[in-house]
C-alpha cells in the first residue's frame, strides 16, 4: 500500500468525465464533493480556495483544461488553438503567485503542441492522460518529499507549522504535512503545532483536520502565539511548504511565513522549506519579482459570518509574503534536502 493510499480522504480525483474536488472552504464541518463539469466552475473552485495549495493548483489546472476542451467540442485543429488559447488564459488568472498553476498549463498546452495531428476527441483523450500523469507525478512527489524530510525528524519531535501544506494543498500526501505523515508511518511520535493562519484559518480549518484526520498530535495556536510557543515549548523545527520559490532561493508562502522565519532565527530553530521543484522558478531573480495577490478585504473585515471592522476600514491584505532565503535552513525537494548553511 502506497503512503497516499492510507489517507482516508481524496482532494481531487478525476471521475470518469469530470473533476471532482473536496470543498475545503466547508471544512472542518462538512466532507463535500463538488463536481466541475465546466471551466468556469473548475476556475471558481480555485478563485474561491476550494481547492488551494500551490501543487493541487497545478493538477487541478491541468484537469480544468480537460474540462474546458470537452465543454466546447472544437470541430477542427484551428478551433482546437483557439479554444485552448481561452481555456489557459482563464485559468491562469485565477491564482497568480502559485508557479505551479502556470506550470501545469504550460505542461498541457506543450502536449497539445506534441499530439497536434490528432483529431480534437483524440486530442482531447491525450490531454486527459497528460492531466492524470501530472496527478501521479504529484503524488510520487510528496512521498519523495516526505521520505528525505523524515530523516530530519527524530521521535519525540515536535514540529510547528503554518497554513496548509499537506494532503489538502496538493495531489498527494502533501509536501509539509507529507514529512510529519511519512515519520509518523514509519513509527516516530510527532507532535504538530499549527497556526491558525489568518484571515480564512487554513490552519485552523484544514491542517488540524488532517493531522486528526491521521491521529497525529497537534495543538491549535493563534498566529500572534507562535513566539510564546517557541520560547516556553520544545518546538525542534518549522516545516512550511512554498507557492513559488524565486533563482535566488526567497520564499513566496502564505502571509505570516516570514513572520515564522524571522522567530525561528531568533530562538535558533531550523526553518525548512518543502516544495517540489517545479516551486522554483528560474526566471524570477529575487523575491521582490513575485506578484503577490491580494485578497478581498472582507477576508479581514468578516469574521465568521459576523463583520468585525468598521464599515470602510482600508484594508490590505496579501495572501503571501516573502521569506529571504538568509533566513531558510534548508530546502526539502523530491530529490534532495539542499541545506543553506
Amino acid at each position: 500500500m502506497s503512503l497516499y493510499e492510507k489517507l482516508n480522504f481524496k482532494t481531487l480525483e478525476w471521475a470518469e468525465d469530470h473533476l471532482r474536488i473536496l470543498d475545503q472552504t466547508r471544512l472542518p464541518d462538512e466532507v463535500a464533493y463538488i463536481d466541475c463539469r465546466t471551466l468556469d466552475e473548475v476556475a471558481a473552485a480555485i478563485t474561491d480556495l476550494k481547492v488551494r495549495g500551490a501543487p493541487a493548483i497545478g493538477v487541478a489546472a491541468g484537469f480544468g483544461i480537460v474540462v474546458g476542451m470537452q465543454e466546447s467540442q472544437p470541430k477542427n485543429q484551428e478551433e482546437y488553438t483557439v479554444r485552448l488559447n481561452q481555456v489557459i488564459s482563464t485559468l491562469s488568472r485565477t491564482r497568480p503567485t502559485a508557479v505551479n498553476l502556470f506550470w501545469a498549463l504550460e505542461r498541457m498546452r506543450s502536449a497539445s503542441q506534441k499530439h497536434s495531428d490528432l483529431d480534437p476527441k483524440r486530442l482531447t483523450r491525450a490531454l486527459l492522460q497528460e492531466a492524470l500523469t501530472i496527478h501521479e507525478e504529484d503524488k510520487q512527489m510528496c512521498e519523495k518529499i516526505g521520505e528525505f524530510g523524515a530523516t530530519l525528524l527524530k521521535d519525540g519531535d515536535t514540529v510547528l507549522t503554518h497554513c496548509n501544506a499537506g494532503a489538502l494543498a496538493t495531489g498527494g500526501i502533501g509536501t509539509a504535512l507529507g514529512i510529519i505523515y511519512t515519520a509518523t508511518w514509519q513509527g516516530k511520535n510527532i507532535s504538530v503545532f499549527a497556526d491558525e493562519t489568518r484571515p480564512v484559518l487554513q490552519g485552523a480549518r484544514l491542517t488540524v483536520w488532517e493531522l486528526q484526520q491521521q491521529e497525529i498530535d497537534v495543538t491549535l495556536i493563534c498566529d500572534n502565539t507562535a513566539a510564546t510557543v517557541m520560547k516556553r515549548k520544545k518546538i525542534d523545527c518549522v516545516i512550511v511548504g512554498a507557492d513559488r520559490i524565486a533563482a535566488n532561493g526567497d520564499v513566496a508562502n502564505k502571509v505570516g511565513t516570514y513572520n515564522l522565519a524571522i522567530l525561528a532565527k531568533y530562538h535558533q530553530i531550523p526553518f525548512y522549506v518543502a516544495a517540489p521543484s517545479s516551486s522554483f522558478d528560474s526566471s524570477i531573480p529575487d523575491g521582490t519579482k513575485i506578484e503577490i495577490e491580494e485578497r478581498s478585504p472582507e477576508e479581514v473585515t468578516f469574521c465568521f459570518g459576523k463583520r468585525t471592522a468598521p464599515l470602510d476600514t482600508k484594508v490590505f491584505s496579501p495572501a503571501f509574503d516573502v521569506t529571504p532565503a538568509s533566513l531558510v535552513t534548508a530546502y526539502i525537494t523530491e530529490k534532495e534536502i539542499q541545506r543553506t548553511e
